[in-house]
């Protein structure tokens, strides 16, 4: 868990869209900044997804839709890589991060209801230790330490932060092996 706010049976399930793009050196992720008259997350950056619909077969197919619906990009350009394991948040969601590559990045079509921004940053820069910035929060009794990035004037932070550090600490293990 990252940070469930209820007891498990009362999260609800979401999915979110881990999306690597390029290839080379040159591999970075694609996250979007959702919009500021939002009822959840206002203004912050995420990577693209929602709430599991009862339409969805499953967490993958959810994080596919939501991510065709905020930014545009159809399922057909996504090769799923796999999913993590599901997390819960301080907001009530338990999520699911699916894990996906793409080629190239289609033109973005952003659903300005939803997204005010698409952005990608290179995974070299997530990655370099200089880059990630450390702060204690407290939450609810606990007092936790948690990753943030600033990125070209935007802040990467909460459980987007701490999706792509589970992500990047995944891949510094695959290295050494």
């Amino acid at each position: 868990m990252w940070l469930p706010k209820r007891g498990e049976s009362e999260l609800r399930d979401a999915a979110v869209l881990v999306p690597f793009l390029g290839g080379g050196d040159d591999i970075s992720l694609l996250l979007t900044q959702r919009a500021a008259h939002l009822k959840h997350h206002a203004g912050q950056v995420s990577f693209p997804g929602g709430r599991c619909e009862p339409d969805d077969a499953d967490a993958v197919a959810a994080a596919l839709r939501e991510t065709y619906e905020e930014v545009g990009i159809d399922a057909a350009a996504v090769t799923v890589l796999g999913t993590l394991a599901p997390r819960g948040t301080i907001t009530g969601f338990r999520v699911t991060p699916v894990v996906a590559w793409l080629d190239e990045l289609p033109p973005l079509q952003l659903q300005e209801e939803e997204v005010m921004a698409a952005f990608d940053v290179p995974l070299g820069y997530l990655a370099d230790e200089r880059n990630q910035n450390f702060r204690s929060r407290d939450i609810g009794t606990r007092r936790l330490r948690m990753v943030e990035w600033e990125y070209s004037g935007y802040r990467i932070w909460g459980a987007t932060a701490m999706m792509i550090h589970e992500v990047l600490g995944l891949l510094k293990t695959r290295e050494r092996d």
